[in-house]
């Protein structure tokens, strides 16, 4: 934790003045406004380049803020936020009078975590209220896991950042719909759907198609400047070998299994045995792609267990059609 007293409250002022605040959490570095200061929240918007449509998540210092910002917490939100909380969890309840409209995207629902960041707790306890967080950086582009991630994307247009070192889970919440009977999880994240399904005692669906709007469901989203063009993994050396041979700068994303294997391409990264490792790095290793001049990505999807769901809902937003605008 590298923000000391001072930098917290120098944050928690400029939230109470109506500025923004890029906060570290234990997931990706968020772009906070003060939740009930609906020109602050339409600042978030302007500056990330976010349809006003896309909800926000709201972060709360402890689960027993909870009820101040819902309308109602049934008895599985009420275990999910015992069992999940402070973590990368974000339970999607009915809205609370105290949320604006304008942070929900005009729903009736919202989204709400507690972060499990030491400098975001103490943040939100020296603010006194809930902040609107989606992550600090230009919308459908890599996820900032770095203070300096935000800097170099959003320079001057964050009023403050508060740098809490690099983010220990590296991928967005988990996001479970609890409006109805049956949990269901709209946006793979660092909970696993089987460490649910423990919490829970029975299974939890994966809502692909769900209907319900939720941050990180556009076509293109978490997306490099390259290009990102998913594979098997028995097919990433020969299709970055045929590319780089067209006259592509191509990165590949290494999958473990051909760690050692000689790769004809621009710039390598080879991912790391645990889950929990390529999660953290994923959006790092997006970055440096990029940073060495990539126009293409050549990538495979994980096992889609454990964190290897969220990895690969992630790459295959990437992989997504981009806006032609």
């Amino acid at each position: 934790m590298t923000a000391g007293t001072g930098d917290i409250e120098k944050a928690a002022g400029v939230l109470r003045a109506g500025g923004l605040v890029a906060m570290p959490t234990e997931t990706v570095y968020g772009l906070a406004a003060n939740v009930e200061d609906t020109a602050a929240v339409a600042r978030v918007f302007q500056v990330k380049g976010r349809p006003p449509s896309h909800p926000l998540i709201v972060h709360v210092a402890g689960a027993e803020r909870l009820g101040d910002w819902v309308a109602d917490v049934p008895d599985t939100a009420r275990l999910l936020a015992e069992r999940f909380w402070p973590g990368p969890l974000t339970l999607v309840l009915r809205r609370g009078p105290r949320v604006p409209l304008a942070a929900t995207g005009g729903l009736e629902t919202v989204a709400v975590r507690v972060p499990d960041h030491p400098v975001a707790l103490a943040l939100l306890s020296a603010f006194g209220g809930a902040v609107a967080a989606p992550s600090a950086n230009r919308f459908g582009s890599v996820s900032p896991t770095a203070a300096d991630h935000v800097r170099a994307e959003l320079g001057d247009a964050v009023d403050f950042v508060l740098d809490g070192g690099p983010c220990q889970v590296g991928v967005e919440s988990t996001i479970v719909g609890v409006t109805s009977g049956t949990p269901t999880i709209l946006r793979p994240g660092g909970v696993t759907r089987e460490e649910l399904e423990a919490a829970l005692g029975r299974p939890v669906a994966v809502g692909s198609a769900s209907g319900v709007r939720v941050p990180g469901q556009h076509p293109s989203h978490y997306a490099p400047r390259a290009r990102v063009v998913l594979v098997e993994p028995g097919d990433v050396l020969a299709e970055a070998r045929s590319a780089q041979e067209q006259g592509h700068r191509v990165g590949v994303i290494l999958p473990p299994a051909l760690a050692d294997a000689p790769v004809k391409a621009h710039a390598v990264v080879t991912v790391p045995p645990s889950t929990a490792a390529y999660a953290r790095g994923l959006y790092g290793f997006l970055r440096e792609l990029d940073q060495s001049g990539c126009d293409l990505v050549i990538a495979s999807l994980p096992a889609e267990e454990g964190l290897g769901l969220a990895i690969a809902n992630r790459l295959r937003r990437a992989a997504g059609p981009r806006p032609t605008a």
